[in-house]
C-alpha cells in the first residue's frame, strides 16, 4: 500500500478499541505517525473490564507500516490534553489529523425510556461524548492551523 502520509502526524483520541482503533492502525497503513490515545492503558483496564489498551494499538500501527506512539490521557481533563499537545509539538513540530473518537459508553439501558434510565450515566456519557471532542479540538487546532491542509475527524 502507498505511504501517502508517510510525513503526516495524526492523533487519534480514543484509539483503545473499536472505529478509534481501526482508524489509528489504517492511518499507520499509509505510513502515517499516529499518537493513540485514551484512558485504559499502562496496564489499566477499562471501565467494562475489557482488556485492549493504547499500547497495544500503537503496536498494530506500527506493524501495519506507520508509526504508533501510545499515550495514556483522560480527554475529560484539560490539563492532560495540553500536555498532550505540547509533546506533539515538541516531538513533530505540526498536527496533521486529528480525529476525535472518544464515546465513552459503558451502560446501555435499552429496554428503558429516557425518564427511567440512570440520569448519571447518562449525563457522564454525554460529557465523554462531547465535552472531550471540544477540550481536545480547544488544544490540537492551533497545531494544526500552522500549515494547511489539517483535518478534523469527528
Amino acid at each position: 500500500m502507498a505511504q501517502s502520509l508517510k510525513d503526516k502526524v495524526a492523533l487519534v483520541a480514543g484509539a483503545t478499541r473499536g472505529a478509534g482503533r481501526g482508524i489509528a492502525v489504517q492511518l499507520g497503513a499509509v505510513g502515517a505517525t499516529v499518537y493513540c490515545t485514551g484512558r485504559s492503558g499502562e496496564g489499566r483496564r477499562s471501565e467494562m473490564n475489557r482488556p485492549e489498551t493504547i499500547e497495544e494499538t500503537a503496536a498494530l500501527v506500527d506493524r501495519a507500516g506507520g508509526r504508533g506512539i501510545a499515550v495514556r490521557v483522560d480527554h475529560l481533563v484539560p490539563a492532560e490534553v495540553r500536555a498532550l499537545v505540547e509533546r506533539i509539538e515538541r516531538e513533530q513540530g505540526r498536527l496533521d489529523i486529528l480525529v476525535n473518537d472518544i464515546f465513552g459508553l459503558t451502560k446501555m439501558e435499552w429496554s428503558k425510556t429516557v425518564w427511567e434510565s440512570d440520569l448519571e450515566e447518562g449525563l457522564r456519557l454525554f460529557h465523554r461524548a462531547v465535552d472531550t471532542h471540544i477540550i481536545t479540538s480547544h488544544f490540537a487546532l492551533p497545531l494544526m492551523l500552522r500549515q494547511p491542509g489539517g483535518l478534523l475527524i469527528e
